[in-house]
């Protein structure tokens, strides 16, 4: 028993040891495309690192173009990230938008508060970066669309729903299994009591 608490112990060293030495992953996602009137909309933008102990310089520019419906096909530069954090003056956005990046810049992705539907449109991301080996500075760029589309109401998320179906569906189907082992085992307890029963007698 001694050994065996040992070895549980001596696994659970190991376990912390090993979360200590993991490292955040960059996983790159899609951004939602469609915002809501009055609500807040995060527009997400990742570009992962391959190799993250290269020291990197990383520019960003944000572009909005509206929809074609509303005119002309102009595009306005909304926000740029160089060195330091510079909201553009004159755009269409003024106080509304927030960075809401990482501090590694994988992820350089911008909020826009109190969303109209003036807000729908093409907005571009791009990434600029300058990676600085000792031989050369390679430059590496990286350009991301969102279409976004404003609704007064958020529309019906259907895999929310069949996710909640089918937590239900397994929540029945848990509980019946449940009860159909303790019956199980409830019988062969009592079989066995009978069994001893006899065989003291």
């Amino acid at each position: 028993m001694v050994t065996q608490y040992k070895l549980h112990l001596q696994s659970l060293v190991l376990l912390i040891s090993l979360v200590h030495l993991c490292m955040p992953v960059c996983v790159d996602v899609q951004s939602d495309t469609e915002g809501i009137v009055g609500k807040a909309m995060k527009l997400t933008c990742i570009s992962c690192l391959k190799r993250e102990e290269v020291s990197v310089t990383t520019f960003v520019k944000w572009l909005y173009t509206p929809s074609p419906t509303k005119g002309k096909n102009i595009s306005y530069l909304i926000y740029e990230y160089n060195t330091n954090n510079s909201n553009v003056e004159d755009n269409p956005f003024k106080d509304r938008l927030n960075w809401n990046g990482s501090k590694d810049l994988q992820e350089v992705s911008i909020e826009i508060r109190n969303v109209t539907y003036n807000d729908s449109g093409l907005y571009t991301c791009e990434i600029r970066r300058k990676f600085g080996f000792e031989l050369y500075t390679p430059i590496f760029e990286v350009i991301k669309t969102i279409n976004l589309t404003v609704k007064e109401k958020a529309s019906d998320d259907t895999t929310a729903i069949y996710s909640e179906i089918m937590m239900y569906v397994l929540l029945v189907f848990l509980t019946l299994w449940l009860l159909v082992e303790m019956v199980y085992c409830y019988r062969k307890i009592s079989k066995s009591d009978e069994q001893a029963q006899d065989t003291a007698y």
